[in-house]
C-alpha cells in the first residue's frame, strides 16, 4: 500500500517536501480545527445577531476594502520584514485577533472592526505564498498548490463538530465557542510555522536591499514591477482570472449559506454537512483529475472549471425546497461546484506562481492583490443588496462573471495561438512568462 501511494505523484510530492514548503503544507490542515469550523455558519451567525443581508454585504465590502489597502502595502512590508516574520506578525493580527472579536460580537460594528483587522491577511497572503514557493522546485508548483487546496478542503471533514455543537447549544452560543477555539488553534499554527520555517533565499536578499529604505521608497519601487506586468500578457491574464475567481468565491462563500438556509430551507444543523460532502468530492477530483494537469496546457482545465461552476450555480438557483428532488439537485450543484472551484482555485495560484519573476514576486503579488481587491470591493455590497431583493440574484451575478471567465480564456489562448502561428515559435523569455 505504501509503495502504491508513493507512486502517486501527489503523495510523492508530499513525502519529498523539504524546508519551508514542507512546514507550510503540513500546518495548513490546522485551519480545519479553527476558522473553518466557523465558516459554514459565519453568515447566518451575523443574521442571527440582527444584521440584514445588505449589512452582511457591506461588512464583506469593508473586509475587501481593507484587503485592498494592505495588499498594496504588502510587497514593501514583506520585503522589509522578511517572509517569515511578516507571516507570523500578520497571521496573528489578521486571524487570531478577529476570532476573539467575532466570539464576543454584539452587532454590526463588531463585525466592521473584525473585518478591518481581517483585511490585513493580504500581507501574510504574499509572505506565506513566498515562503511556500520561493525555495520550491518550479516543476512541483501545481502539485504543491494542489496540496494546499486539499488541506483547505480536508478541514470540512471536521464539519460535524460544528453541527453537533449547534444542535446541542443552539447557533449563537456554539459559534462563539468555536471562534474562541479558532483563536487558540490559529495562534498555535502561527507559532509552529514561525518556529520551523526559515527565511527564503530571495527574502534574505530583499531584506539586505531594503534595510536602509523607507516604506515610501519601497512603494515607489513598485514601478519596476508594474513595467514587467504590462509587458507580460500571461501576468495580465492571470490578474483577470484572479479577479473573476475572487469575486465568484466571495459570492459562493458568503451567500451559499443564505440561499441554502433562508430560501431552500436547509436546517442550521445540516448546513456544515454539505461543504463536507463537497470536500470529499474535491479530494477525489484532486487525486484523479488535477494531478494529470500539464502546467504548459491550462486552457482546457480553465474552461472546464468555469463551465462546471456555471452549471453549479444554474442548478442551485433552480432549487425551491428541501424535498427529495431538492436535495438531489443540491447534491448535483455541489458536485459541479467542487469540480469547478477545485480547478479554478488551483489554477489561479499556479498561473501567477509560474509566470512571476522570482526577484519581483512580492511587488508583483502586492500589485496583483491590490488590483484584484480594488475591482472586487463593490461586489460584496452589490451582492448583499441583490440578496435583499432575491436570494438567487447574487448567483445570477456569479453566472455572468463565470461567462466572462470563459470568454477571457478563449480570447487569451486564441490570440496566443494566433501569434504562435505568425511567429513560428516562442522565445525562451516568452515561454517563461507567456507559455500557459
Amino acid at each position: 500500500m505504501k509503495k502504491f501511494l508513493l507512486k502517486h505523484p501527489l503523495f510523492k510530492t508530499l513525502v519529498d517536501l523539504k524546508g519551508n514548503p514542507r512546514v507550510c503544507v503540513y500546518t495548513e490542515p490546522m485551519w480545519g480545527l479553527s476558522v473553518n469550523l466557523c465558516l459554514p455558519y459565519a453568515t447566518v451567525f451575523m443574521l442571527a445577531l440582527g444584521l440584514s443581508d445588505t449589512q452582511v454585504g457591506l461588512v464583506t465590502s469593508i473586509y475587501m476594502f481593507s484587503q485592498m489597502i494592505f495588499a498594496f502595502l504588502s510587497g514593501a512590508i514583506v520585503d522589509k520584514l522578511g517572509r517569515r516574520k511578516s507571516t507570523a506578525i500578520f497571521d496573528f493580527i489578521s486571524w487570531s485577533l478577529p476570532c476573539l472579536i467575532w466570539a464576543f460580537s454584539q452587532g454590526f460594528w463588531f463585525f466592521v472592526v473584525a473585518a478591518l483587522l481581517n483585511g490585513t491577511m493580504k500581507i501574510p497572503t504574499v509572505s506565506w505564498d513566498s515562503l511556500l514557493i520561493e525555495d520550491a522546485p518550479k516543476d512541483q508548483v501545481t502539485k504543491i498548490y494542489s496540496w494546499i487546496t486539499i488541506a483547505t478542503n480536508f478541514s470540512a471533514l471536521f464539519a460535524p463538530i460544528s453541527s453537533i455543537m449547534v444542535s446541542r447549544l443552539t447557533l449563537v452560543p456554539a459559534i462563539r465557542i468555536l471562534y474562541i477555539n479558532a483563536f487558540v488553534v490559529m495562534t498555535i499554527k502561527t507559532f509552529l510555522l514561525f518556529r520551523f520555517s526559515t527565511e527564503t533565499k530571495v527574502g534574505r536578499i530583499k531584506q539586505e536591499q531594503t534595510h536602509d529604505k523607507s516604506l515610501g521608497q519601497l512603494l515607489y519601487s513598485y514601478k519596476g514591477a508594474l513595467g514587467k506586468i504590462f509587458k507580460s500578457r500571461a501576468t495580465k491574464f492571470a490578474i483577470v482570472i484572479s479577479i473573476l475567481v475572487e469575486i465568484v468565491t466571495m459570492i459562493g462563500t458568503t451567500f451559499w449559506q443564505v440561499i441554502s438556509s433562508r430560501r431552500i430551507g436547509i436546517p442550521d444543523t445540516l448546513l456544515p454537512i454539505f461543504p463536507m460532502f463537497k470536500s470529499i468530492l474535491t479530494f477525489i477530483i484532486f487525486f484523479t483529475l488535477i494531478t494529470k494537469i500539464d502546467q504548459k496546457r491550462l486552457k482546457r482545465p480553465l474552461l472546464v472549471g468555469f463551465i462546471s461552476a456555471l452549471i453549479a450555480y444554474l442548478v442551485l438557483i433552480s432549487i425551491k425546497g428541501t424535498g427529495v428532488w431538492g436535495y438531489i439537485l443540491l447534491t448535483v450543484s455541489l458536485a459541479f461546484e467542487a469540480l469547478g472551484m477545485a480547478l479554478l482555485g488551483t489554477l489561479r495560484g499556479s498561473l501567477v506562481a509560474i509566470n512571476v519573476d522570482p526577484m519581483e514576486r512580492s511587488s508583483i503579488l502586492a500589485i496583483l492583490q491590490t488590483t484584484v481587491m480594488l475591482v472586487s470591493v463593490p461586489f460584496g455590497y452589490i451582492a448583499g443588496s441583490l440578496s435583499d431583493i432575491s436570494r438567487t440574484l447574487p448567483f445570477i451575478l456569479g453566472i455572468g462573471l463565470l461567462i466572462l471567465g470563459i470568454l477571457a480564456t478563449l480570447w487569451y489562448y486564441g490570440s496566443r495561438d494566433k501569434s504562435a502561428k505568425v511567429d513560428g515559435k516562442y522565445s525562451a523569455k516568452e515561454e517563461t512568462y507567456e507559455g500557459l
